[in-house]
């Protein structure tokens, strides 16, 4: 038994000495070092080449020049080349991202020394045509993004050479002087730029840094250039960038459609990797892949109708806003708002404002669906009414009208007519007519974020009277309302598009009102414009709409609203404490105008 257990131990160790006196070869070595590489070990890497410190060096700026986002080696072969050194043939493969690859051969020494096998190092071990002193250099090839297009073709979003004026505060010298010159120059393209806004910018700007001044269209740059090119610390850049026709231009929808389509517009970009040597001066090509530029994108707007919409917009000093539908599509044809309008953000598509006198039309779509009431129906219109005894609602200035038809009551604007109408509604009737003509539903429009309104059931009778002439507790966006006039003028909610390719999503699709409900209405909103409150708009060729005052806050103070439609041009207009609904109706006449 002890001579069994003998031998026993001596062939376990003589086993083990067997296996750990064995030396990696070149197969591991190669292996080994390439596994180091491609996991961004570096100093691992180098440490298993006969010069690590210069090893080191010349694969972290390779590495740092490429900051690449992985690599895979493969050996291709590993092949004997005398009896203590081998050639290894291997293939990099380096991802730089944004699914760019730079694939190459490459081949290297290992060699032995002593009882080690080492990577001999030389610095085409990273490339084979890298030579000492030398490093690389990515340059990244950016196409011209893709346009983005109206509904016939037209560009809403073009590439343009975009020019940054930059000011280094260190190489300017009396940076005032150097202000005060850019300020004179540019400040007529852009009155917030001042000597002050500018010295300002350059103070809070890091030493050493530029502060960007601006950024001009090349022709505005062009205008300016004589002026503040030999200017002491002003430096220059350009990019291509996508530019709509001007600076306000489209300031609700565009944006949000190049953020939506950033990556589609982009385009791929293309590369090129070269050798530079020690002052960066670029010595050889070694690899190049053209950018492959965009499709261009198609949207529904329309940019004859979108400007004519800013240009109705544009002269009123009270925050202005104009909506416009095409009723058959659903296609989101503009979204305009004026500077004030702007400066309190989205109101054309998120805003909620009672609807005043616009609402009537669909309280008028719901008391002819009752069936208690038609368009010739003789009903009261005095100057004031008591609801409940406790609400009295009012006319403008307490017109009385006496006892007139539906459908003048509604030509008219009589609240009082409307009041009483109301009292004898279920509480969800007006609701739910509202909500046939899109009021109410929610949509994800692709780009956008939008708000048609709300319209709650009303149990007090004095809510549901107030609800019908657009006071109460009802709200709508001139969003919701220009959808309200799509629906009406096509006889169904249309669901609204912006964007070609990207389908809208709706969280109810309501039943359409009844086409012997809605005629009638669309013939009282006629009458509006032939007789009623928007004589103005009578030039403009058939339009059908509706006036509307709204009171806010206080009472003291309202808003001015016009929706209507003609033809496949539905659209809503407000206007922020406009008092009445004339400045909306003059906006609406100077939108149809310049409308074909």
């Amino acid at each position: 038994m002890r001579l069994l257990a003998t031998i026993t131990v001596v062939l376990v160790t003589v086993s083990g000495c067997g296996l750990f006196e064995s030396e990696p070869g070149p197969p591991e070595i190669t292996n080994d070092f390439l596994a180091k590489l491609a996991s961004g070990d570096v100093q691992g890497a180098a440490g298993m080449t006969d010069n690590p410190n210069d090893a080191k060096e010349t694969l972290e700026k390779f590495r740092g020049a490429l900051k690449p986002e992985g690599l895979s080696t493969k050996v291709d072969q590993i092949r004997k080349n005398g009896e203590l050194a081998s050639e290894a043939s291997v293939t990099f493969d380096w991802n730089l991202g944004k699914n760019r690859h730079w694939t190459y051969p490459t081949k290297f020494d290992v060699r032995q020394e002593g009882d080690t096998w080492k990577v001999h190092w030389a610095p085409s071990v990273a490339h084979p045509k890298l030579t000492p002193q030398q490093s690389v250099k990515l340059t990244e090839l950016t196409p011209d993004p893709a346009p983005v297009l109206d509904r016939d073709g037209t560009p809403l979003l073009a590439p343009e050479r975009v020019v940054s004026v930059l000011l280094v505060a260190k190489e300017a010298g009396d940076v005032g002087a150097v202000s005060k010159a850019l300020a004179d120059a540019l400040g007529p393209l852009d009155k917030a730029i001042t000597q002050q806004t500018i010295t300002d910018g350059v103070g809070k700007t890091p030493e050493g840094q530029a502060y960007q001044v601006a950024a001009l269209r090349d022709a505005d740059y062009q205008s300016v250039k004589p002026k503040i090119y030999e200017l002491p610390g002003v430096r220059f850049s350009s990019q291509t960038s996508l530019l709509a026709p001007s600076r306000n231009f489209g300031t609700q929808v565009l944006p949000a459609v190049r953020k939506l389509m950033e990556n589609d517009i982009a385009g791929n970009a293309g590369f090129r990797v070269s050798t530079v040597d020690a002052q960066g001066t670029e010595v050889e090509e070694l690899h190049s892949k053209a950018p492959e530029p965009a499709k261009a994108v198609n949207t529904a707007l329309s940019r004859v109708i979108q400007a004519a919409a800013e240009d109705a917009v544009e002269p009123l000093t009270q925050p202005t806003i104009l909506v416009a539908i095409q009723p058959s599509t659903g296609d989101i044809l503009a979204v305009a708002q004026n500077d004030p309008a702007d400066a309190q953000g989205a109101l054309a598509l998120t805003g909620r404002f009672p609807p005043g006198s616009t609402m009537k039309a669909v309280s008028a779509l719901a008391a002819i669906q009752s069936g208690k009431v038609t368009a010739d129906t003789p009903l009261p219109c005095p100057g004031k009414t008591t609801i409940d005894g406790r609400r009295i609602v009012p006319n403008s200035n307490e017109f009385d009208k006496g006892t007139i038809p539906l459908h003048s009551a509604f030509a008219f604007s009589c609240n009082t007519t409307f009041a009483q109408l109301a009292v004898d509604m279920p509480a969800n009737l007006l609701p739910d007519a509202a909500l046939s003509l899109g009021l109410g539903v929610d949509f994800d429009v692709a780009g956008l974020t939008t708000i048609t309104g709300s319209v709650p059931p009303a149990t007090d009778v004095v809510e549901r009277a107030e609800d019908a002439f657009g006071q109460g507790k009802v709200l709508a966006s001139p969003f919701g309302m220009a959808l309200v006039s799509a629906s009406i003028a096509k006889g169904s909610m249309p669901v609204p598009q912006l964007v070609r390719g990207k389908e809208t999503k709706a969280d109810k699709h309501p039943a359409a009102p009844p086409a012997a409900s809605l005629e009638p209405v669309r013939a009282m909103m006629r009458e509006v414009v032939e007789s009623g409150t928007a004589p103005q708009l009578k030039p403009y060729g058939d339009v059908r709409g509706k006036t509307g005052t709204a009171q806010f806050g206080d009472g003291v103070h309202s808003h001015g609203w016009f929706m209507g439609y003609r033809g496949d041009l539905a659209f809503a207009t407000l206007v922020l404490s406009g008092e009445t609904s004339t400045p909306a109706v003059e906006v609406a006449a100077r939108f149809l105008k310049a409308v074909p």
